[in-house]
């Protein structure tokens, strides 16, 4: 799997005749992005495209009833929660602001942020269900930090073929400074959006809304997973040769890659459910990571140490930093995490994005009882 994501785009670029010495620099040195310019046809075809696949899922989310029957009574916020919520405040405020004693910690930020979000996560989802990620899998909890960290570094890679984000210099780092500046808020990632997607699965709306959907039973079979192993190792490499073109497939091919390799060996994935139809191992880590998304582009718009977009034929309409139809690549992002946290779960990738939704259920018929 690694070697197709790092060899295909490398070999697209290869056969389209271009050097390869920049898209293996490290680190990598901002250069002046040059996209192709914004287009009312493309943007719209990419918004019907994108409407047409996730109109129906936010309809059924709209409709599904607020509450139910047998939802548990809250408990109290915990103290720790409270904590993470100073935190997270007092981050935001030295993010946002530029204080001479911060010095060079003022590029810092991400990290501090983030750990008091998945903190105050935990503590929403601990008062809800009376357990959270963070405290009923305190092992699994910890090894997601560094499994973003290696995660999140593939996808800064693909960028470099894409070139969709960049980060303004703050300074000039030597190769092992920014390995250690970078992985620190890489590390991040996974946490926060498992931590969200239990969250989300604590309430009755998300779980009534994609409970019961269509029944897609073909999508769990080996020849699926071979025609989405073409496709996704057809992506990889196409992203080398047309980027303009291609760069969505930042955010899909690693995706068909993972679950294609799965069914091909007979492995249960976050697709497992649709035999019965159970979208919610697919639908609440994909708007668990729009719900992160949108508090990455929030506080990455005002810190010192932050990235920009560059995003061909769409780069309008912007929502913060990023133009507003690039969030639906937060989309399958959060598939990706739910697919990528299973390899180290050991039960598949489909018992992680569903879990919080079991663990929640399973409170309010022990009340019951």
């Amino acid at each position: 799997m690694a070697a197709l994501l790092l060899g295909l785009p490398l070999a697209g670029v290869h056969l389209a005749g271009r050097p390869l010495a920049p898209y293996l620099e490290f680190p990598p040195r901002t250069q002046d992005v040059a996209q192709a310019p914004f287009s009312w046809i493309a943007f719209s075809l990419l918004a019907v495209a994108i409407l047409l696949c996730v109109g129906p899922f936010l309809w059924r989310l709209l409709a599904a009833p607020a509450r139910s029957h047998s939802e548990q009574a809250p408990r109290s916020f915990p103290w720790w929660g409270w904590v993470g919520l100073l935190w997270t405040g007092l981050a935001w405020i030295v993010a946002w602001n530029r204080f001479e004693w911060m010095g060079s910690w003022q590029a810092h930020t991400f990290t501090p942020l983030w750990l008091g979000y998945i903190l105050v996560v935990n503590a929403w989802t601990e008062a809800r269900t009376r357990q959270c990620l963070m405290r009923s899998r305190p092992r699994f909890f910890l090894w997601l930090f560094p499994l973003s960290a290696v995660f999140w570094w593939f996808f800064e890679y693909l960028n470099r073929f894409v070139e969709n984000w960049h980060y303004p210099p703050v300074w000039e780092l030597t190769a092992w400074e920014y390995i250690w500046y970078a992985t620190l808020p890489f590390s991040t990632v996974l946490p926060a959006v498992l931590s969200t997607t239990e969250w989300l699965s604590t309430w009755p709306r998300f779980d009534a809304a994609f409970r019961r959907l269509w029944q897609w039973d073909w999508v769990n079979r080996p020849i699926t997973g071979w025609v989405g192993l073409i496709a996704a190792a057809l992506g990889l490499f196409g992203i080398g040769l047309w980027p303009d073109y291609l760069f969505p497939l930042v955010w899909v091919a690693p995706l068909l890659l993972l679950m294609s390799m799965a069914l091909i060996r007979g492995e249960d994935t976050i697709l497992s459910g649709l035999r019965t139809g159970d979208w919610r191992p697919v639908c609440h880590p994909a708007f668990a990571a729009l719900v992160c998304g949108f508090f990455w582009e929030l506080w990455n718009v005002k810190s010192l140490a932050h990235w920009e977009y560059a995003i061909p034929y769409v780069q309008c309409c912007h929502l913060f930093e990023m133009p507003i139809l690039g969030y639906a690549g937060y989309l399958p992002f959060g598939l990706e995490c739910a697919v990528v946290a299973g390899l180290i779960e050991g039960k598949g990738s489909r018992n992680v994005a569903s879990h919080g939704t079991d663990a929640a259920q399973r409170k309010p018929m022990v009340a019951e009882r």
